[in-house]
């Protein structure tokens, strides 16, 4: 396991991670774009379609990836499978501080949940 912290403007936000083998950094890194970048909370952070390198210009796609992202991928030369499940994409978990109530959150491809007490 991989476990991530996040901080902005040097105060904490909160710990992340997604499991599963070569998949975790990939996760990390999709996860945090979705936050930082797209804007999403944790959930939808976690919920987003996923892709995974494997190897050479092998790209392993969720079903959920749009169609049109996948093409022009393939157009790009890139080795293009849509997985018919999510079960090498990770999963994930996150708990963060927004505005002082933390929020948890557990993705829909493993059977974790998020409670805070």
């Amino acid at each position: 396991i991989i476990p991530g912290f996040l901080t902005q403007n040097g105060q904490p936000l909160g710990p992340f991670g997604v499991m599963g083998g070569p998949m975790q950094p990939q996760g990390h890194v999709q996860v945090v774009v979705n936050l930082a970048d797209y804007g999403m909370n944790p959930q939808a952070a976690l919920d987003a379609p996923r892709w995974r390198f494997v190897d050479g210009s092998q790209v392993l796609l969720e079903q959920s990836v749009p169609r049109h992202i996948a093409l022009e991928l393939a157009e790009m030369g890139h080795d293009i499978q849509v997985m018919a499940d999510s079960i090498n994409f990770g999963k994930g978990q996150v708990i963060w501080r927004q505005s002082g109530v933390l929020v948890a959150a557990s993705e829909p491809r493993g059977d974790g949940l998020a409670l805070v007490g």
